[in-house]
């Protein structure tokens, strides 16, 4: 090749190296409208369905061609309408969590209720008002905590409400119980050694009438704190040597020795438990005084065949 060749050959090169590559900047901006547009989140299926269609007609209605300050122009608009879709968003959101909050508190509500509770009272207020404030993972699991502990108080005291539920027999020897005594099972190996001497006396079922509706009206606690009470006054009250036990949430068994008359010992009853006084329980930080009537059934020990009969006393027995 020579020289004049050489020549033409470069400026063919350095003529086609100058031609301008197309200009898809418009294309590309069709490209992002899209796929930006596709890849918002589907909040509210409305609003979104009305900003997938603007931005499809934005993106359709992009010239092939713009000057700089045209597509500058073009980019504010989408940029106006991504941000009505957040706002739109937004006040959605805001829209769907004041209706959940305000229905969570009506539910609330209802169930403090149908567990006989005030909702103004203070283990209903934290429950309800807390509602409101509650925007974090931490909080939520916080308040769950907090109902389900309430949930689980109420299901204890839900089963206490039920009447066959208060007089089951107790046949533990432990003192674990509200009434701070034994348990039946003691009684029954009370019962056994006393019929083992061929000691004679009675038996005395000690009831306390009332605590179903108690423990519907104020809750389990009041009923311990009856049975506490009136424990503590039979145990005063009654002889030394006699001994007496928890039988069940709404009685109790004495076993009374040394008294060989049952009219006597009926009487002698009788005037313990008219001397039955008020009973002060604490409900929800206020004193509440209640009388819980006490009535009695005796039975002799010499009509047992076992100590174990006791329990089937009880059964007979329960109202």
């Amino acid at each position: 090749m020579n020289l004049k060749q050489m020549t033409s050959w470069g400026k063919s090169q350095t003529a086609a190296s100058e031609v301008p590559e197309p200009d898809n900047s418009d294309q590309c901006l069709t490209t992002l409208v899209e796929g930006t547009a596709l890849a918002m989140p589907k909040i509210d299926a409305k609003i979104y369905a009305e900003f997938r269609g603007t931005a499809t007609r934005m993106a359709m209605q992009i010239p092939d061609r713009m000057e700089n300050s045209e597509r500058l122009a073009v980019v504010k608009t989408i940029l106006h309408q991504f941000e009505n879709y957040r706002t739109g968003v937004e006040t959605a959101l805001w829209e769907r969590q004041k209706g959940w909050r305000s229905l969570t508190a009506t539910l609330i509500r209802g169930l403090l209720t149908a567990h006989g509770v005030n909702v103004d009272s203070p283990i209903a207020v934290p429950l309800i008002e807390g509602i409101d404030s509650l925007t974090t993972g931490d909080e939520l699991k916080e308040y769950r905590s907090l109902l389900d502990d309430f949930l689980s108080k109420r299901a204890a005291t839900t089963n206490s409400t039920n009447p066959l539920a208060l007089n089951v027999a107790d046949k533990s020897t432990a003192n674990d119980n509200a009434a701070g005594l034994m348990g039946g099972g003691a009684a029954v190996e009370r019962l056994k050694k006393v019929m083992e001497r061929g000691g004679g006396g009675f038996v005395a079922i000690f009831r306390l009438s009332c605590l179903t509706m108690v423990s519907q009206r104020f809750g389990l606690e009041a009923v311990q704190d009856c049975l506490m009470a009136v424990s503590s006054f039979l145990t005063s009250s009654l002889h030394s040597d006699d001994s007496i036990f928890h039988w069940s949430d709404s009685s109790l068994v004495a076993i009374l020795q040394g008294r060989a008359n049952e009219q006597i010992l009926a009487a002698e009853l009788h005037r313990i438990a008219s001397k039955n006084g008020d009973i002060h329980v604490n409900i929800g930080g206020r004193t509440v005084m209640l009388r819980i009537p006490l009535s009695f059934d005796l039975t002799p020990i010499s009509s047992f065949r076992t100590a174990d009969d006791l329990y089937k006393l009880s059964l007979h027995g329960t109202k």
